[in-house]
């Protein structure tokens, strides 16, 4: 009997995709043109956050191994702001020739279109996917001084402390705030959300006790749990993490919710218009620069996980599903951001 609103539900994922991005028929018929020619000059590849961080840095990797494979500069620009919305707006609104393309987060290219009422562009009509290039998952942690050290141990813990908790994150809409705003309703546990300017500051709060749990970046949540100022319950997503192989997923523990099925990532779009030629040979040339040993090491030193490097019809299908998750979750908790 429990099959059939699964069933239901890929369907209905399915359906999207045929007209998430890039997909829709007006863009097919629009983006017939072929790649003969193509690179004929330097790609700008956008990255809409300062440089220096995980992203950015993921984002030059690749544009190396393109640079060195399409025999065309690939010059990374940072145009940070309004989380990934002004980078990604410029590229939304660029020429459709595929000499410009946007390397972001799963953020700017999904959620914050719930989040805003006024978004400068609509991911599913002004942008076309490329390549969701590699997983980003996140760790749940929580202070020592919590009696939790699973996510059967931490449910039990929420429930017993009705209103008494409180849990941080790295801006209101992030991921780590609507897992966590989510875990509350599922354990009505009225936990008081507290959103900081990042990550730092958040586990540093964290580490000191002012805050009880939160979600992190596995890379951040492997260097404190090491350091043993902070532990562990488990990651999103279906797969254990690379960077955290000996802890569960929340899912193994029986937390089977869609929102810790799903992981953030990170990926590349151009405008919608490009042609879809040009879009499958940008496409095909970051499977092959993933399939490089030394960019999936690096890569899950950045990142925490090995590349991915959907193609765009598979990325479009995994785009549909996590889209209902996201669009329900953020209603469901009353997130805004205008």
């Amino acid at each position: 009997m429990q099959a059939a609103p699964i069933r239901r539900r890929e369907l209905i994922g399915f359906a999207m995709a045929s007209s998430a991005i890039g997909l829709s028929g007006a863009r097919t018929a629009h983006a017939q043109g072929g790649a003969a020619g193509f690179p004929s000059k330097p790609i700008q590849m956008v990255v809409p956050f300062p440089a220096g961080g995980a992203t950015d840095g993921a984002a030059r990797l690749i544009a190396d191994k393109l640079r060195q494979q399409l025999g065309q500069p690939v010059l990374v620009d940072n145009k940070p702001g309004a989380s990934g919305i002004l980078g990604t707006d410029f590229v939304a609104k660029a020429p459709a020739d595929g000499h410009t393309l946007v390397f972001s987060l799963s953020t700017s290219l999904l959620i914050n279109q719930f989040l805003y009422k006024k978004l400068p562009y609509q991911p599913q009509k002004d942008l076309a996917l490329v390549s969701h290039v590699v997983n980003a998952p996140i760790a749940l942690l929580v202070h020592p001084s919590l009696p939790a050290a699973n996510a059967d141990e931490l449910a039990r813990y929420i429930r017993a402390n009705k209103g008494k908790l409180s849990y941080g994150s790295w801006g209101v809409g992030s991921a780590g705030h609507l897992s966590l705003a989510e875990m509350s309703k599922k354990f009505d546990a009225d936990m008081t959300h507290v959103a900081y300017k990042g990550e730092a500051p958040m586990l540093t709060d964290l580490v000191g006790g002012q805050i009880h749990m939160a979600f992190a970046s596995t890379l951040q949540a492997k260097t404190f749990a090491e350091a043993g100022k902070l532990r562990i319950i488990g990651v999103t997503g279906e797969k254990r993490s690379g960077a955290l192989p000996a802890s569960p997923t929340l899912v193994e523990q029986g937390w089977k919710d869609d929102i810790y099925r799903i992981t953030g990532w990170a990926a590349m779009a151009a405008p919608a218009a490009t042609p879809k030629a040009v879009i499958d040979r940008i496409a095909e040339e970051v499977r092959k620069a993933c399939e490089l040993p030394e960019v999936r090491t690096r890569m899950l030193a950045l990142l925490g996980s090995e590349p991915t490097a959907y193609g765009p019809e598979q990325f479009a299908a995994l785009y549909a599903r996590e889209l209902l998750v996201w669009q329900r979750v953020v209603k469901d908790t009353g997130a805004t951001l205008d």
